[in-house]
């Protein structure tokens, strides 16, 4: 079941008789719990056309580095493998999405787009929405209650926003069904960008090459589920209590695959849930409230990444205390290298670089 709320037409444009319908994948990097692809197979299903899916592959996303590409295509590569198994085509391509689906839009009876909230993803989406002669529809996956559903305007505090999401979350957590592609993709049409050497692909982009991939963390749907389940298995009892405890590890490790979106936090929640106890409870606020606060900050806040994004106490606060004595005053460049006074920060700091967490 695909909720009405999680879908949103981002242009007027009527249906047009294309040669199939396009899945522009983005956010949702996964092939399994993803309401916009499930959304575009049945659309595609209606119409009995085959189902392309396009991912952009860009170096200029903000703050573009190796370790974030690295982990991103070694998703990327298992999405491409589970939608050959489904049935449909995946064409990557290296080139700003914005640009690279204008062309595989032209022959579309419609396209279906995952829902991003940053800037430059709202920015991405309009461009195409204003540029295509066919529907675009965007289908919000990422994220248990849809951003405008739990709350029509910017929350401050998780204590607001809880209660709306609260009220509102039963009636998301519906086991998504998938779907079955009636009419295979016609693959040797649509050239992709070969990513098997994610090594070499790195290599070829233009991106931060300083901050390096790390061994700890492998990308992919797979790879985050079986973290999951050693979560439940080893950690969950002990959330609650030992989550703020580095000597503890007791973190699921799940952030980054939510950041690129190969793991759906709906399937997270199902899995989680049966667990009673106050771990459970504790690990499901940081997962509906906290990570939804966040989305509902960026979706709201038109200057989220800035000091005028923040609310006005904290911008006097900060005006006020400017031109106090500070015993210690570190550059950018020194914080990053972990070179200060404090052992804790320089052993925090340097478990990040190194290891990807901290």
């Amino acid at each position: 079941m695909i909720e009405e709320s999680r879908i949103r037409p981002l242009n007027r444009n009527e249906p047009v008789k294309g040669g199939y319908v396009l899945y522009w994948m983005q956010a949702s990097q996964r092939a399994e719990y993803n309401h916009a692809l499930e959304f575009a197979i049945k659309q595609a299903n209606e119409r009995k056309q085959p189902l392309i899916v396009y991912f952009g592959l860009t170096d200029a996303f903000p703050e573009a580095n190796a370790r974030h590409y690295h982990f991103m295509l070694e998703g990327l590569k298992c999405v491409q493998e589970d939608l050959k198994d489904r049935g449909a085509c995946m064409a990557i391509e290296r080139v700003s999405p914005q640009i690279g689906v204008l062309k595989f839009a032209e022959e579309a009876s419609l396209v279906v787009c995952d829902c991003g909230y940053l800037r430059i993803q709202k920015q991405w989406r309009q461009h195409v929405a204003d540029s295509i002669q066919c529907p675009l529809l965007q289908v919000e996956s990422d994220v248990l209650v849809p951003v405008e559903t739990a709350s029509g305007k910017e929350e401050y505090s998780a204590a607001t926003l809880r209660r709306k999401l609260l009220r509102a979350v039963g009636d998301y957590l519906v086991p998504l069904a998938e779907e079955t592609l009636v009419t295979d993709s016609p693959r040797a049409e649509f050239q992709s960008y070969d990513v098997t050497n994610v090594a070499e692909v790195i290599s070829n982009l233009d991106v931060d090459h300083s901050i390096k991939p790390v061994t700890a963390f492998h990308g992919g749907t797979r790879e985050a589920k079986r973290r999951l389940q050693e979560f439940i298995s080893e950690k969950l009892d002990r959330y609650e209590h030992s989550r703020n405890d580095p000597n503890e590890d007791c973190l699921s490790n799940l952030s980054p695959y939510l950041h690129f979106g190969q793991i759906s936090p709906l399937y997270i929640h199902l899995q989680v849930n049966p667990h009673v106890g106050p771990g459970r409870d504790a690990f499901l606020d940081e997962l509906i409230v906290r990570r939804e606060l966040s989305m509902n900050f960026a979706h709201y806040n038109r200057h989220y990444d800035s000091f005028a994004g923040l609310p006005d106490w904290a911008r006097s606060t900060l005006r006020e205390h400017e031109h106090d004595p500070r015993e210690y005053l570190y550059t950018l460049e020194q914080l990053e290298e972990a070179d200060t006074h404090d052992p804790y920060w320089n052993a925090a700091r340097g478990k990040l670089k190194k290891c990807g967490n901290s």
